[in-house]
C-alpha cells in the first residue's frame, strides 16, 4: 500500500515505500516486540500496585493508619511510594529506550529514507 495523495503533506511528492509491508518486516516487529515485553509487565506491575493501594485505601483504612515512625502512617508511606515509583519506572523506561529502542528506530528510519530517495 502506497501513501495516498490526499495523506500527503502539502506539497510533498507522493511516496513509493510500501508502509503496511514495512510495519510487517522483522525488524520492525523485533522493534515492537522488545517495546512491549518491557511496557506491557511494567504496566500491569504499576496498576496492580496503584489499585491495591487505593483499594486499600478505601476498604481497610486501619491498615493505613499503622504508624511508621512517629506521626507517619503507613498509608503516608504507601502513598509517597506512588510517587517514586513513577518517577523510578519512568526513568527506567527512558534509559531502556535510549539503549535499546532509540538505535533500532533510527535504523529503520535511515532504511526508510533510504527508501524514499530511490
Amino acid at each position: 500500500m502506497t501513501e495516498s495523495l490526499r495523506d500527503a503533506r502539502p506539497g510533498a511528492t507522493p511516496s513509493s515505500i510500501d508502509y503496511v509491508a514495512f510495519a510487517q518486516s522483522p525488524r520492525f516487529l523485533e522493534l515492537k516486540r522488545r517495546r512491549n515485553r518491557f511496557v506491557i509487565p511494567l504496566a500491569v506491575f504499576f496498576l496492580v500496585w496503584y489499585f491495591g493501594f487505593v483499594l486499600v485505601a478505601a476498604y481497610l483504612p486501619a491498615v493505613m493508619a499503622i504508624p511508621v515512625v512517629g506521626s507517619v502512617n503507613l498509608g503516608l508511606v504507601l502513598g509517597l511510594g506512588q510517587f517514586v515509583t513513577t518517577f523510578a519506572i519512568t526513568m527506567w523506561y527512558v534509559s531502556f529506550s535510549n539503549k535499546t529502542l532509540d538505535p533500532m528506530g533510527a535504523a529503520l528510519r535511515a532504511e526508510l529514507e533510504k527508501m524514499e530517495q530511490k
